[in-house]
C-alpha cells in the first residue's frame, strides 16, 4: 500500500490542474466504495462541526499562527497566543488533527499542513465564513422549505429557502444593507476568489474588438453589478491606453466601499432599471445574471439591449454547466443559487434560450478556466439586412 500511496503523490505533483481534480475524484470515489454506513453517517452528520471548528480557526487566527510557526507548536504556546483555555485548546486540536486540518506531531504538539496554509488564506477564511455564516442557515432550512412547497423548483426570488432562513421579507442583496459584517465577506470573497491569471481578459480579444475607437467621451467597458470594483481595476490596469470611460454600477451599499482606482467612475444603478450608460463598447456582467431566475434575466437582457449601440458587445461571464457530468462544486452552486435567489447555474443552451428569447444573438463562448466552467459569452444585436 506504501508504495501505491507513493506513486500517487508523485503523480500529484506534476499533475495539471485537469489531471489533480482527476484525481481527487477517484480518491475520493475509492474511499466513499469502502465506507461501512457508520462511516457515511459520520461523514454526512459532522459537517456542519466541521465547518464551525475551521470558523473558530479563524477567530482564533489558529491556521495563520500555524503556518507561520512552521513546526511543532505545544498546545499551551497555542492557548497562550490564541488567547483559548488550554483545556478546550487540547480538545479542539485533538478535533481538527482528526480531521485533517492540523497535524498532531506528538501528545500536545501540534503543526500545520497544506489544509491549515490554505486556511490561512485570506481567499479560504472570506468563502468559508461567507457559506458558514449567510448561506449556513439556508441549508439547514432547505429540507423543511421544499417539503412545505411540495418540491417545486423555487421561481420567486422573494419566496426562497433565504427568506425563510433568515424570517425576512427582503431579497437577498437588499437584505445585506444592514448586515455589515455578512457582506463583507460576501465582497471579500467574491474579489479575493477571482484571480487575475484566470480572467476573461486573459482570453477574450479586447484589442481586436476595440481596433479603431478613438471617442474618448464614449463608454468603453460598463462592468454592471461589479461590487466594489475589482473586475473595473482589472480592466484599466491591462488596457489603459483604450480610449473611453470605464464605469463600476452596483447598487449603493457597494459603491460606498468602491476602489479608487484612477480612470474608473463609479455609479449607483439597479440594472432592472433602465441602463443610463448609452451605446458602450462593452457591457460587462459577470457573475451576476446566476443570482437570478430567468424571467429576471431576460428583464436585465432587454435593458441593456435598448442601450446597445449596433457596435456593442454584452459579454456575460459565468459558470456555463456542461450537459453531463457536472462536479460536485458547480453542483453546490446550483442548488445554492436555487436556495438563495430561485435561480440557477445555467447550460449553454439554456443560455442561449434565454439570450435568444429577447432577440439578442449569442455569437461565440470563450472558455478561460475549463475546470470550473468559467466562461464568457460574446453577445450582440442582431444584424441588419
Amino acid at each position: 500500500m506504501e508504495s501505491a500511496l507513493s506513486q500517487l503523490r508523485q503523480l500529484a505533483c506534476i499533475a495539471d490542474e485537469s489531471l489533480r481534480r482527476r484525481l481527487m475524484v477517484s480518491l475520493h470515489e475509492l474511499a466513499n466504495s469502502m465506507e461501512t454506513s457508520n462511516d457515511t453517517i459520520h461523514r454526512y452528520g459532522y459537517l456542519h462541526l466541521q465547518t464551525a471548528a475551521v470558523k473558530i480557526g479563524f477567530d482564533l487566527g489558529l491556521f495563520k499562527y500555524l503556518t507561520k510557526a512552521g513546526s511543532a507548536v505545544d498546545v499551551s504556546q497555542i492557548a497562550s497566543h490564541t488567547g483559548a483555555d488550554v483545556h478546550f485548546t487540547r480538545r479542539y486540536l485533538r478535533y481538527l488533527a482528526s480531521i485533517g486540518a492540523v497535524y498532531e506531531v506528538g501528545e500536545d504538539h501540534y503543526s500545520g499542513n497544506k489544509v491549515s496554509e490554505n486556511l490561512a488564506e485570506p481567499v479560504t477564511e472570506a468563502g468559508v465564513s461567507h457559506c458558514f455564516v449567510t448561506i449556513g442557515p439556508q441549508y439547514q432550512a432547505l429540507p423543511s422549505f421544499l417539503q412545505q412547497t411540495g418540491y417545486r423548483n423555487p421561481n420567486d426570488p422573494l419566496h426562497t429557502v433565504f427568506q425563510a432562513a433568515w424570517n425576512t421579507p427582503l431579497h437577498a442583496f437588499a437584505w445585506y444593507k444592514d448586515h455589515a459584517d455578512e457582506l463583507r465577506f460576501f465582497n471579500d470573497y467574491m474579489a479575493l476568489r477571482r484571480q487575475p491569471e484566470l480572467s476573461w481578459l486573459i482570453l477574450y480579444p479586447v484589442l481586436q474588438e476595440s481596433k479603431g475607437l478613438n471617442d474618448h467621451s464614449r463608454a468603453l467597458y460598463v462592468n454592471m453589478g461589479g461590487g466594489i470594483g475589482h473586475q473595473c481595476a482589472q480592466f484599466r490596469r491591462k488596457y489603459p491606453d483604450i480610449p473611453g470611460r470605464v464605469i463600476l454600477q452596483d447598487l449603493e451599499h457597494s459603491i460606498l466601499n468602491a476602489l479608487p482606482t484612477p480612470g474608473v467612475e463609479n455609479m449607483v444603478h439597479n440594472f432592472f432599471d433602465p441602463q443610463p450608460v448609452k451605446n458602450a463598447k462593452f457591457y460587462y456582467v459577470r457573475g451576476v445574471l446566476h443570482n437570478h431566475p430567468d424571467q429576471k434575466v431576460r428583464q436585465v437582457l432587454k435593458n441593456i439591449k435598448q442601450a446597445m449601440a449596433p457596435d456593442s458587445v454584452l459579454l456575460l461571464d459565468e459558470m456555463v454547466l456542461p450537459q453531463t457530468g457536472t462536479h460536485a462544486y458547480a453542483a453546490s452552486m446550483d442548488l445554492t443559487m436555487m436556495s438563495a435567489f430561485a435561480s440557477a447555474e445555467r447550460t449553454e443552451k439554456q443560455w442561449r434560450n434565454i439570450v435568444e428569447d429577447v432577440g439578442l444573438v449569442f455569437t461565440q463562448m470563450y472558455t478561460y478556466n475549463p475546470t470550473s466552467y468559467e466562461s464568457v459569452m460574446d453577445i450582440r444585436l442582431p444584424s441588419v439586412g
